[in-house]
């Protein structure tokens, strides 16, 4: 398999999931990084914008700026951390969090069924590429430590 390839078939796989689980409205307007900051802070509430940048592998400015935006729209909260007054603890605003949480159980649903209905050939060619793909990941990533 090519590079091309895979970024074609991850890409095929990412636009029909996305199109399929329909986001939520509230989200609509979110550009892509912004999205990915949110799934984040679902994942990992009352991250830094330190650790939210490490994370998404991208300068703590970057994640600064879209926390702001984020903030303004209200979808993310801020609150000091008790530990260190300095820093901010980056959050989902409930609405989002449920709103996200929502739209992240439908394309797992979507998933599930579509995963269900592979012949049982292709399960086991995906199971048994997942440890490629995480190498990849991971070697794709080193240039970033």
């Amino acid at each position: 398999m090519t590079g091309e390839e895979l970024l074609d078939a991850l890409s095929a796989f990412r636009r029909a999931l996305r199109r399929a689980s329909r986001r939520p409205a509230e989200l609509t307007s979110l550009t892509g990084a912004q999205l990915e900051l949110v799934r984040l802070l679902r994942r990992r509430p009352g991250s830094s914008v330190a650790e939210a940048a490490r994370e998404l592998r991208v300068a703590a400015n970057t994640v600064s700026t879209l926390v702001s935006s984020l903030v303004a729209a209200g979808v993310v909260v801020k609150a000091t951390d008790p530990a260190d007054r300095r820093v901010a603890r980056l959050d989902l605003s409930p609405r989002a969090r449920r709103s996200v949480e929502a739209w992240r159980d439908r394309r797992l649903e979507l998933l599930e069924e579509a995963l269900a209905s592979l012949p049982a050939a292709d399960s086991r060619r995906l199971a048994a590429a997942r440890a490629p793909l995480e190498r990849l990941a991971e070697l794709l990533g080193e240039g970033d430590a």
